[in-house]
């Protein structure tokens, strides 16, 4: 048997390719089913997501040219088309991969969370198609397992990473928990989106979106349930905000220092926080003097992030080491999983030589033979019977000099001296 994993990804391909041969949940379906009767392959998982399509498949013989001709006739794709942008994976290599990936080592963000949930995902679909058996739900239990571990033992996801997650987190930093805090979010674009989607597993009192385009600020405001605003009311209604996270794309600031100064005497000078991560900046610059605002640039959070990244990257190459392990682990078990076909074989020849010597002499017994001179004959026949092939062994290891392989044997006859 030979595991293969055989994909794109984010570093590999384009993302108009990677559209072409993404699975969405119908096509998957279909997908698990023609591999579930594909006749070179025994197991099957899909892994489908924005950054990366792949495939592990558990097959009789290393053949990833099959897999490959699949994957391009099941997208209508030319196999050339795929060529120059997939990777190949086999055994140790393909298992290492699956768990590297599991545990965030190979995203387009080092470390991110997400994928171990779409990668269980996968796995639970290939099992209710059928495509999981005793190889497959031994790995990818082991791959859960390991990518717990990291998380737990390692600081791989403990650090923000993204401009809109450390905003977030520099809030969370100030203001502790957010279940009491008004925040205003600036903009609808895809960076605010991001803030939003960060800001609403913390569950803040209120979150309120302010845009120049009020049907985009709705979109956004619907699905965090969020209240809605216009630019041009930000006069009116800034000093109800704790937190204020801005990212637009205008060319000009939209909150001044004077609009900060009245919403701080509006609040009774209680503090407020300024995220700006604009370019050119939503902010102006002298709001940061003022003694109860504290303002924050886009400058300011990738300093964050860059120290982040480099401790994520720290956490990384320990993670690596715990895979690595663990990818040995694996290995040690599918050889041990071949030796049992071997064992049962071994078991069945001796268990065949005693049920053939022991019918023998019950017949002998009942003809009423001497008792004790067929025990004696049973036990003789029996040690030569099941000696023979060993002996014959041990002989051909001698005459060939094979020092090694009769230290082997004799290891393995039980023969060693303590």
């Amino acid at each position: 048997m030979t595991i293969i994993a055989l994909g794109i990804n984010h570093k590999t391909a384009s993302v108009e390719l990677r559209e072409k041969v993404a699975f969405s949940p119908e096509q998957l379906s279909t997908a698990l089913q023609e591999l579930k009767h594909h006749p070179v392959i025994k197991e099957s998982v899909i892994v489908s997501t924005c950054n990366r399509t792949e495939m592990y498949c558990n097959v009789e013989e290393a053949n990833s040219q099959a897999l490959l001709s699949w994957l391009a006739s099941f997208h209508g794709l030319t196999e050339n088309a795929l060529n120059d942008n997939v990777y190949i994976h086999q055994n140790h290599d393909a298992v290492n991969h699956l768990m590297r990936v599991a545990c965030g080592l190979d995203s387009l963000v080092l470390g991110e969370p997400q994928i171990l949930g779409q990668i269980k995902q996968a796995y639970n679909s290939a099992k209710q198609h059928g495509g999981i058996r005793l190889h497959f739900e031994r790995l990818f239990q082991k791959t859960f397992s390991v990518a717990k571990q990291v998380r737990t033992e390692t600081d791989i996801g403990a650090s923000a990473v993204s401009v809109a997650y450390a905003a977030v987190n520099l809030a969370r930093h100030i203001y502790g928990q957010l279940d009491k805090t008004n925040v205003l979010l600036i903009g609808a674009g895809e960076t605010i989106e991001l803030v939003a989607k960060h800001l609403a597993q913390h569950s803040p009192k209120k979150i309120t979106v302010a845009n120049r385009t009020i049907e985009r600020a709705e979109g956004l405001a619907a699905e965090i349930g969020g209240d809605v605003i216009a630019l041009a009311q930000l006069p009116d209604t800034l000093h109800q905000a704790d937190i204020v996270i801005s990212s637009t794309a205008s060319t000009l600031p939209i909150i001044g220092k004077g609009m900060v100064e009245q919403a701080l005497k509006r609040r009774k000078h209680k503090p407020m926080l300024f995220v700006d991560i604009a370019v050119p900046r939503d902010i102006e610059a002298q709001v940061g003097e003022l003694d109860d605002a504290y303002l924050y640039s886009v400058d300011d959070l990738q300093a964050i992030v860059s120290e982040n990244m480099a401790n994520r990257e720290q956490a990384a190459k320990q993670a690596e080491e715990i895979i690595d392990q663990r990818t040995i682990e694996f290995a040690q078990w599918q050889r041990s999983m071949q030796s049992v076909d071997v064992i049962r074989e071994y078991r069945s020849a001796s268990e065949q030589v005693k049920n053939e010597l022991v019918e023998k002499a019950l017949n002998q017994l009942s003809s009423g033979k001497d008792a004790e001179s067929i025990i004696i004959e049973l036990a003789n026949k029996l040690t030569n019977r099941l000696t023979h092939a060993p002996t014959r062994a041990i002989q051909e290891a001698a005459k060939q000099g094979d020092i090694a392989m009769v230290a082997q044997l004799k290891h393995s006859l039980g023969l060693e001296q303590e």
